[in-house]
């Protein structure tokens, strides 16, 4: 048994087995060792450790993992042995000399250089990462910009918030590619230190344009803080926004799930409409499940995304959690889609059922009275309707109330009234449409020559909705008069086609048919067969002759000018007391 050692590298917490420990101090030890003359001592040993760090980070799978003597061995190997890298002080001021061994080539990392900045740096970094000279990239920012509008600038904001700045010597390395080691730091450093004595040395010479540069950078920095303090606030309340509503919708969908849940056992209309309208024979368990699961999982992650937005340092729940979540939705969604290709089905296929016709003992020159019922239990307004409702029988069974009723009315091709109750229904097969329009229950009655029809169709609640409907054919021969009650208005076919003909508009009126339509007395002149025809207007007729009460003829115009009585200007009132009519004379 091995003891561990937690220890903290550049602000990084790892566990190490105590032997590698032992080990990673006595590299360390010899590095500051071989660098105790060294101009900049304490930033070279600060970013050394700062690259162990990075290595170590890579090499680890989770927090908890401890660090052995493959890891310590692997970052050694990496970084080199300080006795690899002894560079003589004058290496800096002549050219330089070849090392022991050549450090091998790293691949580019993107960073934004700061150092060498006009305004945040990106021009410069991509320079690094794409090997150009920045001046060209910066002068195709400026054009893209002008091209595009303005747009580009949003472009250049999204680097500057995006991409991190170079700011240790390892991430300035990393920006040229360069292998990220013991001697390439020191040299990167000494670099630096040799900079800085040149720009004393030319101070006189380069004296107005870093003031220039220094004074930009120090505005641009300042902006970008802003932009980026505004961006993080902004981000924020996207979060808020993400929890809120995804937090909202689960909770909905926990309730709903709660109220299917009493499906069976407590009897609530919920319940009821979805036993009618689930033609699927699947359990409505199961689809409130895969429901729940199919619309909860993308806003529980939804949810997860904006509690990382407020909290960037929350535990993540970890990949087999996402994965099991993830095939879960998978399920969820494709039994939905099977569900509702099964419920889509119900309309394949529309069956009609017609009971045998009834002859009547209506003969040509009777008189027909037609008059639709109703039945509180059932239904509380008599009209015709497209849906349907629920209720209980007598006997306390639950029945499907149809209102969808319509009264159609044809000319009989002899003397014989007959009737007839055409039933019709939709299903996903032929059987099973003809099944649900068979298992409609109607009624209609004739005594006294007074037809009366139920307004109303039911059907068992087993047999579902599958969208009903209740014809009743009735066939009369020439010459019969027929009164049709005014409850019958919304039940009555409308306009007239084929062989039927249409009561419509004629409630309450003694009507005759006659030569394939309805003649009415009482009706108004340009009413004719059941139909309102239209008359177009005449000039030539629009002054009429009309006689009074005592058989004295009178000339009456209108037109646009107003109403002339035998020629001459009158005026007209109307009130409750009736109609006035004066004029000049």
């Amino acid at each position: 048994m091995n003891k561990t050692v937690n220890i903290n590298l550049a602000g990084i917490f790892f566990h190490i087995d105590e032997d590698a420990y032992m080990k990673l101090q006595r590299y360390l030890d010899a590095i500051k060792r071989s660098f105790t003359d060294s101009q900049g001592r304490d930033e070279i040993i600060a970013d050394i450790e700062a690259r162990i760090a990075e290595l170590f980070n890579e090499k680890i799978k989770d927090e908890r993992q401890v660090i052995g003597h493959k890891e310590v061995d692997a970052v050694i190997e990496v970084m080199g042995q300080p006795e690899d890298y002894q560079i003589d002080e004058d290496i800096f001021e002549d050219e330089p000399k070849a090392t022991t061994q050549a450090a091998p080539q790293r691949s580019k990392s993107l960073f934004r250089d700061t150092t060498n900045s006009y305004v945040g740096g990106v021009s410069s970094g991509l320079g690094h990462y794409l090997a150009i000279d920045p001046v060209w990239i910066r002068l195709a920012w400026i054009l893209f910009t002008i091209f595009s509008s303005g747009g580009f600038v949003l472009i250049y904001i999204a680097l500057w918030i995006f991409v991190p700045e170079a700011k240790t010597t390892a991430d300035k390395l990393a920006m040229r590619g360069k292998p990220v080691n013991i001697n390439t730091i020191e040299k990167k450093i000494k670099e630096g230190f040799n900079d800085v004595a040149d720009s004393v040395k030319n101070v006189d010479y380069q004296k107005y344009s870093s003031k220039v540069k220094s004074s930009s950078t120090s505005f641009f920095d300042a902006l970008g803080d802003v932009l980026i303090f505004l961006f993080k606030i902004a981000i924020k309340f996207i979060g808020v926004i993400l929890m809120i509503v995804a937090g909202v919708t689960l909770i909905s969908l926990f309730f709903g799930l709660f109220a299917v849940s009493t499906f069976g056992v407590i009897d609530t209309p919920l319940n009821e409409h979805l036993q009618v309208l689930n033609h699927s024979d699947v359990s409505i368990w199961l689809i409130a499940i895969f429901t729940f699961l199919a619309v909860g999982i993308p806003f529980f992650f939804l949810f997860i995304l904006g509690l990382k937005i407020m909290i960037p340092n929350l535990k993540s729940i970890g990949t087999t959690a996402k994965l099991g979540l993830l095939a879960l939705w998978i399920i969820s969604t494709v039994g939905l889609a099977v569900i509702g290709i099964r419920q889509a089905m119900l309309e394949n296929y529309t069956a009609e059922v017609a009971t045998e016709e009834i002859i009547l003992p209506i003969s040509k020159n009777d008189t027909l009275q037609v008059k639709m019922k109703n039945n509180r239990r059932y239904i509380h307004h008599l009209s015709h309707r497209n849906d349907y409702s629920i209720r209980k029988d007598p006997k306390g069974n639950k029945v499907i109330v149809l209102q969808d009723v319509r009264l159609y009315i044809k000319e009989s091709t002899d003397s014989i009234a007959r009737i007839s109750v055409l039933k019709k229904a939709e299903g996903f097969s032929y059987d099973n449409a003809s099944n649900a329009a068979d298992a409609l229950l109607y009624k209609y009655e004739l005594k006294d020559n007074v037809l009366t029809l139920d307004g109303y169709a039911l059907t068992a609640i087993k047999n579902k909705y599958r969208d009903q409907e209740v014809q009743i054919i009735l066939s009369l021969p020439e010459g019969t008069t027929v009164l049709a009650d005014k409850n019958t208005y919304s039940f009555n076919n409308s306009w007239k086609y084929d062989e039927y003909v249409s009561l419509s508009g004629k409630e309450g009126k003694y009507v005759t048919l006659k030569e394939g339509g309805f003649t009415c007395d009482d009706c108004l002149d340009n009413e004719v067969d059941g139909e309102w025809k239209y008359k177009e207007w005449n000039d030539d007729e629009d002054q009429n002759d009309y006689k009074s009460d005592n058989n004295e003829e009178f000339n009456l115009k209108i037109d646009e000018d107003g109403l002339e009585l035998n020629n001459e200007p009158v005026k007209v009132k109307i009130d409750e007391n009736g109609i006035e009519i004066k004029t000049k004379n």
